[in-house]
Protein backbone atom coordinates (compact mmCIF):
# COMPACT_ATOMS: atom_id res chain seq x y z
CA UNK A 1 0.00 0.00 0.00
CA UNK A 2 0.93 3.27 -0.87
CA UNK A 3 2.16 5.38 2.43
CA UNK A 4 0.18 8.82 2.63
CA UNK A 5 1.45 11.84 4.31
CA UNK A 6 -1.70 14.48 5.12
CA UNK A 7 -0.32 17.96 5.75
CA UNK A 8 -1.56 21.18 7.63
CA UNK A 9 -4.85 19.53 8.35
CA UNK A 10 -6.94 20.67 11.46
CA UNK A 11 -7.30 17.39 13.16
CA UNK A 12 -10.88 16.42 14.98
CA UNK A 13 -10.26 14.00 17.74
CA UNK A 14 -11.54 12.94 21.06
CA UNK A 15 -13.05 16.75 21.68
CA UNK A 16 -10.08 19.06 20.48
CA UNK A 17 -9.26 20.88 16.83
CA UNK A 18 -5.82 21.17 16.58
CA UNK A 19 -3.67 21.88 13.35
CA UNK A 20 -0.90 18.73 13.09
CA UNK A 21 0.20 16.48 10.06
CA UNK A 22 -0.99 13.03 10.33
CA UNK A 23 1.62 10.02 8.32
CA UNK A 24 0.17 6.64 7.19
CA UNK A 25 2.08 3.67 6.56
CA UNK A 26 0.58 -0.08 5.56
CA UNK A 27 -3.03 1.11 6.42
CA UNK A 28 -2.87 2.49 9.59
CA UNK A 29 -1.86 5.80 11.08
CA UNK A 30 2.07 5.67 12.10
CA UNK A 31 2.76 9.48 13.18
CA UNK A 32 0.57 12.41 14.16
CA UNK A 33 1.86 15.71 14.58
CA UNK A 34 3.00 19.24 13.75
CA UNK A 35 5.56 19.58 10.29
CA UNK A 36 5.87 15.90 9.94
CA UNK A 37 8.70 14.80 7.37
CA UNK A 38 8.74 11.24 6.43
CA UNK A 39 9.10 10.32 2.74
CA UNK A 40 5.91 9.27 1.54
CA UNK A 41 4.29 7.61 -2.18
CA UNK A 42 1.69 10.87 -1.72
CA UNK A 43 1.42 14.24 0.02
CA UNK A 44 -2.03 16.18 0.71
CA UNK A 45 -1.55 19.63 1.20
CA UNK A 46 -5.08 19.53 3.56
CA UNK A 47 -4.71 23.41 4.67
CA UNK A 48 -8.11 25.28 5.05
CA UNK A 49 -9.68 21.48 5.50
CA UNK A 50 -10.64 19.78 8.32
CA UNK A 51 -9.56 15.75 8.78
CA UNK A 52 -12.28 13.68 11.11
CA UNK A 53 -12.26 10.28 11.01
CA UNK A 54 -13.89 8.35 9.03
CA UNK A 55 -18.08 7.87 9.86
CA UNK A 56 -19.40 4.29 11.30
CA UNK A 57 -22.54 3.90 9.84
CA UNK A 58 -24.41 1.18 12.21
CA UNK A 59 -27.62 1.11 10.33
CA UNK A 60 -27.92 0.55 6.79
CA UNK A 61 -29.81 -1.87 4.21
CA UNK A 62 -27.51 -2.28 1.30
CA UNK A 63 -30.08 -4.66 -0.50
CA UNK A 64 -28.28 -7.49 -1.21
CA UNK A 65 -28.92 -10.08 -2.17
CA UNK A 66 -32.42 -10.56 -3.56
CA UNK A 67 -33.35 -7.03 -3.92
CA UNK A 68 -30.30 -5.79 -5.97
CA UNK A 69 -32.94 -3.53 -8.09
CA UNK A 70 -33.01 -1.28 -5.47
CA UNK A 71 -29.20 -1.31 -4.21
CA UNK A 72 -25.90 -3.65 -3.92
CA UNK A 73 -23.20 -3.55 -1.63
CA UNK A 74 -21.13 -2.36 -4.43
CA UNK A 75 -23.11 0.80 -5.14
CA UNK A 76 -24.04 2.16 -1.86
CA UNK A 77 -20.68 1.59 -0.11
CA UNK A 78 -19.27 3.54 -2.75
CA UNK A 79 -22.78 6.22 -2.41
CA UNK A 80 -20.96 5.59 1.71
CA UNK A 81 -17.60 6.85 1.06
CA UNK A 82 -18.03 9.65 -1.79
CA UNK A 83 -20.08 11.08 1.95
CA UNK A 84 -17.25 10.05 4.01
CA UNK A 85 -18.64 7.01 5.81
CA UNK A 86 -16.01 4.63 6.34
CA UNK A 87 -17.56 1.78 7.54
CA UNK A 88 -21.15 0.45 7.89
CA UNK A 89 -23.22 -2.20 9.50
CA UNK A 90 -25.97 -4.03 7.47
CA UNK A 91 -29.07 -5.06 7.86
CA UNK A 92 -30.53 -8.43 7.51
CA UNK A 93 -33.61 -8.13 5.97
CA UNK A 94 -32.90 -9.09 2.38
CA UNK A 95 -33.73 -12.22 0.04
CA UNK A 96 -33.40 -14.50 2.17
CA UNK A 97 -32.95 -12.95 4.92
CA UNK A 98 -29.40 -13.29 6.90
CA UNK A 99 -30.82 -15.57 9.40
CA UNK A 100 -28.12 -18.46 9.46
CA UNK A 101 -24.38 -18.48 9.78
CA UNK A 102 -24.23 -19.67 6.00
CA UNK A 103 -26.14 -17.18 4.69
CA UNK A 104 -24.40 -14.52 6.85
CA UNK A 105 -20.92 -15.96 5.78
CA UNK A 106 -22.06 -15.75 1.72
CA UNK A 107 -22.60 -11.65 2.51
CA UNK A 108 -19.25 -11.41 4.28
CA UNK A 109 -18.10 -13.01 0.90
CA UNK A 110 -20.08 -10.36 -1.32
CA UNK A 111 -18.53 -7.94 1.09
CA UNK A 112 -14.77 -8.59 0.49
CA UNK A 113 -14.58 -8.67 -2.86
CA UNK A 114 -17.41 -5.13 -3.35
CA UNK A 115 -17.27 -3.14 -0.19
CA UNK A 116 -15.46 -0.15 -0.69
CA UNK A 117 -15.70 -0.11 2.77
CA UNK A 118 -15.21 -1.40 5.99
CA UNK A 119 -17.77 -3.74 6.68
CA UNK A 120 -19.75 -5.88 9.30
CA UNK A 121 -23.50 -7.54 8.73
CA UNK A 122 -25.63 -8.15 11.47
CA UNK A 123 -27.43 -11.52 12.18
CA UNK A 124 -31.58 -11.51 12.04
CA UNK A 125 -33.40 -13.29 15.31
CA UNK A 126 -36.42 -15.05 14.28
CA UNK A 127 -38.61 -16.95 16.49
CA UNK A 128 -36.81 -20.08 15.88
CA UNK A 129 -33.16 -19.60 15.27
CA UNK A 130 -32.00 -19.34 18.83
CA UNK A 131 -29.43 -21.86 17.87
CA UNK A 132 -27.55 -20.32 15.42
CA UNK A 133 -27.37 -16.90 17.41
CA UNK A 134 -25.80 -18.54 20.54
CA UNK A 135 -23.28 -20.13 18.09
CA UNK A 136 -22.28 -16.03 17.10
CA UNK A 137 -18.83 -15.04 17.74
CA UNK A 138 -18.97 -11.94 18.61
CA UNK A 139 -15.27 -10.45 17.85
CA UNK A 140 -16.61 -11.55 14.19
CA UNK A 141 -20.20 -9.58 13.64
CA UNK A 142 -21.46 -6.44 14.61
CA UNK A 143 -24.78 -7.39 16.40
CA UNK A 144 -28.13 -9.59 16.64
CA UNK A 145 -31.06 -7.80 14.85
CA UNK A 146 -34.25 -7.93 16.27
CA UNK A 147 -37.69 -6.86 14.91
CA UNK A 148 -39.49 -5.66 17.87
CA UNK A 149 -41.93 -4.52 15.34
CA UNK A 150 -42.22 -5.42 11.45
CA UNK A 151 -43.81 -7.70 8.92
CA UNK A 152 -40.71 -8.33 6.99
CA UNK A 153 -40.81 -11.70 5.97
CA UNK A 154 -40.17 -14.41 9.19
CA UNK A 155 -38.00 -11.49 11.04
CA UNK A 156 -40.85 -10.48 13.52
CA UNK A 157 -40.14 -11.85 16.74
CA UNK A 158 -43.16 -11.31 18.93
CA UNK A 159 -43.39 -14.78 20.66
CA UNK A 160 -42.58 -13.70 24.64
CA UNK A 161 -40.61 -17.07 25.09
CA UNK A 162 -38.37 -16.65 22.15
CA UNK A 163 -37.53 -12.82 23.03
CA UNK A 164 -36.90 -13.86 26.97
CA UNK A 165 -34.47 -16.43 26.23
CA UNK A 166 -32.74 -14.29 23.52
CA UNK A 167 -32.57 -11.17 25.94
CA UNK A 168 -31.16 -13.62 28.44
CA UNK A 169 -28.37 -15.65 26.06
CA UNK A 170 -27.52 -13.37 23.18
CA UNK A 171 -23.79 -13.79 22.95
CA UNK A 172 -23.59 -10.39 22.00
CA UNK A 173 -24.90 -7.13 21.76
CA UNK A 174 -28.94 -6.98 20.54
CA UNK A 175 -29.95 -4.18 18.08
CA UNK A 176 -33.92 -3.50 17.89
CA UNK A 177 -36.20 -1.82 15.83
CA UNK A 178 -38.99 -0.51 18.53
CA UNK A 179 -42.14 -0.26 17.04
CA UNK A 180 -45.09 -2.74 18.84
CA UNK A 181 -46.78 -4.43 15.69
CA UNK A 182 -50.04 -4.76 17.25
CA UNK A 183 -50.54 -1.11 17.92
CA UNK A 184 -49.51 -0.71 14.14
CA UNK A 185 -52.39 -2.84 12.58
CA UNK A 186 -55.08 -1.34 15.19
CA UNK A 187 -54.30 2.36 13.62
CA UNK A 188 -54.02 0.83 9.73
CA UNK A 189 -57.06 -1.11 9.89
CA UNK A 190 -58.72 2.42 12.05
CA UNK A 191 -57.31 4.57 9.45
CA UNK A 192 -57.80 2.16 6.50
CA UNK A 193 -61.45 2.09 7.21
CA UNK A 194 -62.36 5.49 7.76
CA UNK A 195 -60.10 6.70 4.64
CA UNK A 196 -59.42 3.90 2.20
CA UNK A 197 -57.36 4.57 -0.55
CA UNK A 198 -57.20 8.41 0.31
CA UNK A 199 -55.06 8.63 2.43
CA UNK A 200 -51.36 10.02 2.16
CA UNK A 201 -47.82 9.57 3.76
CA UNK A 202 -48.94 12.43 6.13
CA UNK A 203 -50.99 9.60 8.11
CA UNK A 204 -47.73 7.77 8.39
CA UNK A 205 -46.70 9.09 11.74
CA UNK A 206 -50.35 8.52 13.24
CA UNK A 207 -50.65 4.74 11.54
CA UNK A 208 -46.44 4.26 13.42
CA UNK A 209 -47.35 6.36 15.99
CA UNK A 210 -46.18 7.41 19.11
CA UNK A 211 -47.48 4.61 21.48
CA UNK A 212 -46.40 1.94 19.43
CA UNK A 213 -42.59 3.42 19.44
CA UNK A 214 -42.77 3.76 23.40
CA UNK A 215 -44.60 0.42 24.35
CA UNK A 216 -41.84 -1.82 22.13
CA UNK A 217 -38.62 0.07 23.47
CA UNK A 218 -40.19 0.23 26.72
CA UNK A 219 -40.37 -3.67 26.45
CA UNK A 220 -37.03 -3.63 25.00
CA UNK A 221 -35.47 -2.07 28.29
CA UNK A 222 -37.45 -3.99 30.27
CA UNK A 223 -35.77 -6.94 29.56
CA UNK A 224 -32.10 -6.10 29.53
CA UNK A 225 -32.24 -4.61 32.71
CA UNK A 226 -33.75 -7.55 33.77
CA UNK A 227 -31.55 -10.00 32.03
CA UNK A 228 -28.15 -7.67 31.69
CA UNK A 229 -28.26 -7.45 27.97
CA UNK A 230 -26.20 -5.44 25.73
CA UNK A 231 -28.83 -3.62 24.06
CA UNK A 232 -28.43 -0.55 21.38
CA UNK A 233 -32.22 0.89 20.17
CA UNK A 234 -32.23 1.81 16.86
CA UNK A 235 -33.49 5.08 15.41
CA UNK A 236 -35.57 6.61 18.28
CA UNK A 237 -37.86 8.84 17.14
CA UNK A 238 -39.88 10.35 20.07
CA UNK A 239 -39.36 12.67 22.84
CA UNK A 240 -41.33 9.58 24.70
CA UNK A 241 -38.85 7.21 24.50
CA UNK A 242 -35.87 9.63 25.69
CA UNK A 243 -36.76 9.29 29.44
CA UNK A 244 -35.77 5.39 28.56
CA UNK A 245 -32.07 6.46 28.60
CA UNK A 246 -29.37 7.22 31.01
CA UNK A 247 -26.33 10.22 31.02
CA UNK A 248 -25.45 10.09 33.73
CA UNK A 249 -22.40 7.10 33.07
CA UNK A 250 -19.62 7.06 30.46
CA UNK A 251 -20.84 5.61 27.69
CA UNK A 252 -18.15 2.59 27.85
CA UNK A 253 -19.94 1.99 31.12
CA UNK A 254 -23.05 1.69 29.02
CA UNK A 255 -25.41 -1.24 28.92
CA UNK A 256 -28.32 0.01 27.22
CA UNK A 257 -27.60 2.47 24.66
CA UNK A 258 -29.72 4.35 21.76
CA UNK A 259 -29.43 5.67 18.03
CA UNK A 260 -31.36 8.76 16.51
CA UNK A 261 -30.70 9.20 12.59
CA UNK A 262 -30.36 12.00 10.89
CA UNK A 263 -33.99 12.12 8.97
CA UNK A 264 -35.09 12.33 12.49
CA UNK A 265 -32.96 15.60 13.00
CA UNK A 266 -33.72 17.22 9.89
CA UNK A 267 -37.00 16.17 8.82
CA UNK A 268 -40.66 16.84 10.66
CA UNK A 269 -44.21 16.13 9.74
CA UNK A 270 -44.67 19.21 7.40
CA UNK A 271 -42.52 17.97 5.31
CA UNK A 272 -44.71 15.55 3.92
CA UNK A 273 -46.52 18.21 2.26
CA UNK A 274 -43.39 18.50 0.09
CA UNK A 275 -41.63 15.34 -0.01
CA UNK A 276 -44.77 12.46 0.31
CA UNK A 277 -43.66 8.60 0.42
CA UNK A 278 -39.87 10.09 -0.40
CA UNK A 279 -39.64 10.89 3.24
CA UNK A 280 -41.64 7.82 3.89
CA UNK A 281 -39.85 5.50 6.53
CA UNK A 282 -40.21 3.37 9.73
CA UNK A 283 -40.30 4.61 12.86
CA UNK A 284 -42.26 7.65 11.03
CA UNK A 285 -40.90 10.99 10.72
CA UNK A 286 -43.15 12.75 13.28
CA UNK A 287 -44.23 16.27 14.48
CA UNK A 288 -42.11 19.00 15.47
CA UNK A 289 -42.38 18.24 19.28
CA UNK A 290 -40.61 15.32 18.75
CA UNK A 291 -38.09 16.46 16.43
CA UNK A 292 -37.02 19.62 18.60
CA UNK A 293 -36.46 17.25 21.28
CA UNK A 294 -34.44 14.71 19.49
CA UNK A 295 -30.89 17.15 19.39
CA UNK A 296 -30.95 18.43 23.12
CA UNK A 297 -30.97 14.54 23.71
CA UNK A 298 -28.19 13.76 21.40
CA UNK A 299 -26.28 16.76 22.81
CA UNK A 300 -26.52 15.41 26.25
CA UNK A 301 -26.04 12.13 25.84
CA UNK A 302 -29.40 10.30 26.52
CA UNK A 303 -28.87 9.47 22.72
CA UNK A 304 -25.54 7.91 21.85
CA UNK A 305 -24.88 7.55 17.93
CA UNK A 306 -25.68 9.10 15.13
CA UNK A 307 -26.43 7.10 12.18
CA UNK A 308 -29.00 6.90 8.69
CA UNK A 309 -30.73 3.55 8.31
CA UNK A 310 -30.30 3.88 4.91
CA UNK A 311 -32.53 2.11 2.85
CA UNK A 312 -33.55 2.70 -0.65
CA UNK A 313 -36.24 1.86 -2.95
CA UNK A 314 -36.23 2.81 -6.69
CA UNK A 315 -38.51 6.13 -7.38
CA UNK A 316 -41.26 3.85 -9.31
CA UNK A 317 -41.36 2.27 -5.55
CA UNK A 318 -41.96 4.80 -3.88
CA UNK A 319 -44.45 6.65 -6.11
CA UNK A 320 -46.92 4.48 -5.70
CA UNK A 321 -49.95 4.93 -3.55
CA UNK A 322 -49.12 5.38 0.02
CA UNK A 323 -50.27 2.21 0.98
CA UNK A 324 -48.30 0.70 -1.76
CA UNK A 325 -45.03 2.32 -1.52
CA UNK A 326 -42.20 0.88 0.28
CA UNK A 327 -40.50 2.33 3.36
CA UNK A 328 -37.11 3.26 3.59
CA UNK A 329 -34.71 6.52 2.76
CA UNK A 330 -31.43 6.98 0.87
CA UNK A 331 -29.38 8.92 2.97
CA UNK A 332 -25.92 7.47 3.66
CA UNK A 333 -23.94 9.86 0.94
CA UNK A 334 -25.21 12.91 2.68
CA UNK A 335 -25.64 11.85 6.86
CA UNK A 336 -22.28 14.17 7.07
CA UNK A 337 -24.17 17.20 5.57
CA UNK A 338 -27.43 16.96 7.26
CA UNK A 339 -25.33 17.02 10.40
CA UNK A 340 -23.12 20.09 9.18
CA UNK A 341 -26.09 22.15 8.61
CA UNK A 342 -27.04 21.76 12.04
CA UNK A 343 -22.80 22.66 13.06
CA UNK A 344 -22.97 25.69 10.77
CA UNK A 345 -26.75 26.76 12.28
CA UNK A 346 -24.54 26.66 15.59
CA UNK A 347 -26.60 24.13 17.23
CA UNK A 348 -23.85 21.56 17.44
CA UNK A 349 -20.18 21.25 17.21
CA UNK A 350 -17.65 19.73 14.93
CA UNK A 351 -16.37 17.80 18.13
CA UNK A 352 -19.65 16.56 19.04
CA UNK A 353 -20.22 15.51 15.79
CA UNK A 354 -16.94 13.84 15.57
CA UNK A 355 -17.96 12.00 19.07
CA UNK A 356 -21.46 10.78 18.08
CA UNK A 357 -20.78 9.41 14.51
CA UNK A 358 -17.21 8.28 14.17
CA UNK A 359 -16.21 8.18 18.37
CA UNK A 360 -19.65 6.57 20.07
CA UNK A 361 -19.93 4.01 17.61
CA UNK A 362 -16.95 2.12 17.96
CA UNK A 363 -17.17 2.65 21.53
CA UNK A 364 -20.71 1.50 21.54
CA UNK A 365 -19.92 -1.86 19.64
CA UNK A 366 -16.36 -2.00 20.60
CA UNK A 367 -15.02 -1.93 16.83
CA UNK A 368 -11.56 -2.76 16.95
CA UNK A 369 -8.79 0.63 16.05
CA UNK A 370 -11.49 2.35 14.26
CA UNK A 371 -13.14 5.27 14.79
CA UNK A 372 -10.36 7.50 16.24
CA UNK A 373 -7.32 9.68 14.67
CA UNK A 374 -4.75 8.02 17.08
CA UNK A 375 -1.34 6.24 16.43
CA UNK A 376 -1.94 2.53 15.64
CA UNK A 377 -5.54 2.97 14.31
CA UNK A 378 -6.93 2.00 10.91
CA UNK A 379 -6.69 4.87 8.86
CA UNK A 380 -9.95 5.62 8.18
CA UNK A 381 -10.63 9.16 7.67
CA UNK A 382 -12.31 12.02 5.89
CA UNK A 383 -11.09 15.49 4.85
CA UNK A 384 -13.94 17.88 4.88
CA UNK A 385 -13.72 21.48 3.41
CA UNK A 386 -16.83 22.11 5.94
CA UNK A 387 -17.24 25.60 3.90
CA UNK A 388 -17.13 24.97 0.69
CA UNK A 389 -21.24 25.00 -0.75
CA UNK A 390 -22.24 22.89 -3.05
CA UNK A 391 -26.11 21.59 -4.81
CA UNK A 392 -26.92 18.29 -4.62
CA UNK A 393 -28.01 17.11 -8.33
CA UNK A 394 -28.94 14.19 -9.74
CA UNK A 395 -25.77 13.44 -11.50
CA UNK A 396 -23.82 13.71 -8.00
CA UNK A 397 -25.92 10.83 -6.02
CA UNK A 398 -23.74 7.76 -6.04
CA UNK A 399 -26.77 5.47 -5.05
CA UNK A 400 -28.53 2.85 -7.28
CA UNK A 401 -31.75 4.32 -6.87
CA UNK A 402 -30.37 7.54 -8.85
CA UNK A 403 -32.78 10.15 -6.16
CA UNK A 404 -32.42 11.76 -2.84
CA UNK A 405 -34.99 13.41 -0.81
CA UNK A 406 -32.63 16.48 -0.95
CA UNK A 407 -32.04 16.74 -4.77
CA UNK A 408 -31.56 20.44 -5.60
CA UNK A 409 -31.03 21.16 -2.16
CA UNK A 410 -27.76 23.52 -1.41
CA UNK A 411 -25.15 22.11 1.21
CA UNK A 412 -22.39 24.20 2.86
CA UNK A 413 -19.29 21.16 3.43
CA UNK A 414 -17.88 18.99 1.32
CA UNK A 415 -16.08 15.76 1.28
CA UNK A 416 -12.91 15.78 -0.40
CA UNK A 417 -11.03 12.66 0.39
CA UNK A 418 -12.05 9.67 1.88
CA UNK A 419 -9.23 7.09 3.35
CA UNK A 420 -10.72 3.62 4.07
CA UNK A 421 -8.11 1.76 6.22
CA UNK A 422 -4.96 3.67 4.30
CA UNK A 423 -6.60 3.34 0.89
CA UNK A 424 -7.44 6.42 -1.09
CA UNK A 425 -11.15 5.54 -1.87
CA UNK A 426 -12.34 8.80 -2.99
CA UNK A 427 -10.46 11.96 -3.98
CA UNK A 428 -10.92 14.56 -5.81
CA UNK A 429 -14.55 13.20 -7.49
CA UNK A 430 -13.25 9.83 -8.35
CA UNK A 431 -13.01 6.54 -6.77
CA UNK A 432 -10.18 4.12 -6.26
CA UNK A 433 -11.74 0.44 -6.47
CA UNK A 434 -8.03 -0.84 -6.74
CA UNK A 435 -8.49 -1.77 -3.12
CA UNK A 436 -12.13 -2.96 -1.32
CA UNK A 437 -12.67 -2.27 2.39
CA UNK A 438 -11.80 -4.43 5.30
CA UNK A 439 -13.95 -6.69 7.60
CA UNK A 440 -14.66 -4.85 10.82
CA UNK A 441 -13.59 -7.18 13.82
CA UNK A 442 -14.77 -5.67 17.54
CA UNK A 443 -12.79 -6.30 21.27
CA UNK A 444 -15.56 -8.29 23.14
CA UNK A 445 -14.92 -11.28 25.72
Amino acid sequence: MKSILIRNAQLVNRGETRASDIFIRQGRIERIGPDLNPKADLEIDARGCHLIPGIIDDQVHFREPGLTHKATIATESRAAVAGGVTSFMEMPNVQPPSTTRALLEEKYAIGARSALANYSFYLGATNDNLDEVLRMNPQTICGIKVFMGSSTGNMLVDDTDTLERLFAQAPTLIATHCEDEATVRQNLERYTGRYGEHMDASFHPKIRNTRACLLSSSKAVELARRHGTRLHILHISTRDELNLFENNIPLEQKRITAEVCVHHLHFQSRHYAQLGNLIKCNPAIKSKAHHDALLPALLDDRLDVVATDHAPHTLEEKMQPYLKAPSGVPLVQHSLNVMLELYHAGRISLEKIVEKMCHAPAVAFRVQDRGFLDEGCWADMVLVDVNQRWTVTTDTLRYKCGWSPFTGKSFRGKVLSTLVSGHLAWHEGRFDDSKMGERLLFDRK
